[in-house]
């Protein structure tokens, strides 16, 4: 009987431990397009990430999905979006906030090559 309640309150603590966790910082694409690459730098600084769009089984984020975002802490950053046919872009100034979505819709496009 005390094995039971020991491995009930194990399990307790475990599934306590993952609601805890949330569900992540996430980028949500409102863009028109699939978005292929997807980097962050510190707002200001040229200091890019890993491309986070490897994260996704597809590698890519399509228009209207969401898309994990990791080893990124909650602050202020300019990211780098890339498209299909070598196109870039950058946004500015994105506010990311912990367990959040932010989103990138075509507005917030600057600096676009070609």
């Amino acid at each position: 009987m005390r094995w039971i309640l020991a491995l009930v309150a194990l399990l307790s603590a475990s599934v306590n431990e993952l609601a805890a966790q949330g569900k992540g910082i996430r980028l949500w694409n409102l863009t028109t397009a699939t978005i292929s690459e997807f980097q962050l730098s510190p707002a200001g600084k040229s200091d890019w990430g890993p491309n986070q769009t490897l994260n996704d089984k597809d590698k890519e984020v399509d228009h209207d999905e969401r898309l994990r975002i990791t080893g990124v802490q909650p602050g202020r950053y300019d990211a780098k979006v890339g498209y299909r046919g070598a196109k870039h872009c950058f946004v500015r100034d994105i506010e990311i906030k912990a367990d959040a979505v932010f989103s990138v819709a075509d507005k917030d496009l600057k600096d676009c090559n070609k």
